[in-house]
Formats: C-alpha cells, structure tokens, sequence
C-alpha cells in the first residue's frame, strides 16, 4: 500500500507544477474542467486552484506516507510516478497543442 501512495504523490507533485505555472503566469492551460475535459483551455485562477489541489493532495500523501530520498524503494517509486505523469501529459499536451496550431 505505501508504495502505491507514494506513486501517485509523485504523479500529483508533478501534476501541480504545469497548473500552478500556468495559473501565476495568468495563462489559459487544459484542465479537467475544460470542454472538451483535459483539451480545452481553463483560465489562470482555475488551472491556480487545479494545481493547488494537485499540490496539497500530493504533500498529504507524502506527510502520511513519507519518502525516503535515497537509494531505496519507495524513491525510486514516487519517482517513477512523477516520471509516468510527466511523460503521459507531455504526449497529451504536446498532441493537444499542434492540433491547435494546426
């Protein structure tokens, strides 16, 4: 079980950091509550609160169920779920972007 928490507190972690960046940047970005849901641009204060969401979710996650950095298992697992997050949205957002430039 601490294993699976600790993957997606990294996925959440790294889920905060485009919304939180696009929000404080006051730049429109796709949230869940876009239409179309994930394609769709959401305004700055909602990608804000989206990311805020995504952060305080993540940091709950990691104060129950702490992460040891180093050379171990539960690392290299919340690792491993702030990189299949990261590499999943960069294909969706990068796919999402040239059909808008297109």
């Amino acid at each position: 079980m601490d294993y699976v928490v600790q993957f997606f507190a990294g996925a959440f972690l790294c889920n905060c950091i485009p919304h939180l960046v696009c929000g404080l940047q006051g730049s429109s970005f796709p949230t869940p509550f876009a239409k179309p849901r994930g394609v769709g641009m959401s305004s700055p204060v909602v990608n804000f609160a989206w990311g805020l969401l995504n952060l305080i979710v993540g940091l709950v996650l990691l104060s129950n169920w702490p992460v040891r950095v180093g050379l171990n298992a539960s690392f290299l697992i919340f690792l491993l779920g702030v990189g299949v997050l990261g590499v999943y949205t960069s294909i969706h957002f990068g796919k999402v972007r040239r059909k808008g430039a297109g």
